[in-house]
């Protein structure tokens, strides 16, 4: 199945109607915080790579974060504010504009990069609780979505921060790697670490996004808007557990892993070149995907995600 408009699956993945009464919402808080790309980190044994990626398009589960951090840190200085438009993510820079879309009710907002994380298991972005509500999915707590840059967020100089303000930055287990013993998201891991999967590149879905990459531009900046786009009737969740040029080495990834279950190996095109998927599924529910992703997981394949198809 394919979407009416175009996907990157992360690999291991208009008619305008503004909400009354909606201000402008760029989620400072009083905090300016800074512009910040950040050093790769270590989360549950996978290293995140932080970088500058203006062709960003994904597809996967989102969750959101409420009043257990409202008023603390980000990760880029700033205050979260859980009735503002913003969002964590684990690897754009911060703050940074990305628009995300319900592929379950076709609602589209944008929203403020400026926090990492999510840090549970087969989440692709965790949004603030005001963004989850205009998407549709506060109560249910989860939302199949795309996930797409648009560019650099607007900064004001960086604001000090106290040591209660570190102290309480979420999360407090996260690990930086040292800047001398990982210089690029291109490098493998330290020895016994697993390494995040990389992505598929594909064709820019706007040609102004690599422009928007290098400054801020408030003309994107979130303002509450809440648009309607085409989404697909129905969408499929599967756990992506790599991708790879050889369809050879797809297969014997599949052989290794029957001890899990029948994984299935498909071919898509990028850029012109076939590329071998290994995936289980599909899967209906997200707890159905959350269960096959522990399980894979748990048997050492630390770089599967949840996508959507």
């Amino acid at each position: 199945m394919r979407f009416a408009f175009p996907l990157r699956a992360a690999l291991v993945g208009l008619s305008i109607a503004a909400l009354a009464g909606c201000a402008i919402d760029k989620g400072r808080q009083g905090q300016p915080g800074a512009y910040k790309v950040g050093n790769p980190y270590q989360i549950a044994g996978v290293w995140y790579y932080p970088k500058e990626d203006p062709f960003y398009d994904e597809t996967g589960v989102a969750s959101w974060y409420g009043s257990d951090f409202h008023g603390k840190a980000t990760a880029n200085g700033e205050r979260y504010d859980m009735e503002t438009m913003t969002a964590a993510h684990r690897t754009l820079p911060m703050p940074s504009i990305v628009r995300v879309t319900n592929l379950e009710n076709g609602r589209s907002i944008r929203v403020r990069v400026n926090d990492r994380g999510p840090y549970a298991r087969g989440r692709i972005i965790d949004l603030s609780k005001r963004a989850a509500t205009l998407l549709g999915f506060q109560d249910r707590g989860t939302a199949r979505v795309r996930v797409q840059y648009e560019g650099r967020a607007e900064v004001g100089a960086a604001a000090p921060q106290s040591d209660s303000d570190m102290a309480s930055a979420r999360p407090a287990d996260v690990r930086a790697a040292p800047i001398a013993d990982v210089a690029s998201s291109s490098l493998a891991p330290p020895p016994g670490a697993t390494a995040a999967p990389p992505r598929v590149t594909t064709p820019p879905v706007r040609v102004a996004q690599a422009a928007s990459a290098t400054q801020a531009d408030a003309s994107i900046e979130p303002d509450g808007v809440v648009t309607t786009v085409p989404v697909p009737p129905t969408t499929r969740l599967w756990v992506q557990v790599g991708a790879f040029l050889a369809r050879g080495n797809a297969d014997r990834l599949a052989e290794r892993l029957l001890y899990v279950g029948s994984a299935q190996v498909s071919q898509t095109g990028v850029n012109g070149k076939p590329l071998y998927r290994v995936r289980f599924g599909p899967f209906t529910t997200v707890e159905q995907a959350d269960s096959m992703l522990d399980k894979v997981i748990n048997k050492g394949q630390n770089g599967a995600q949840i996508v959507v198809d």
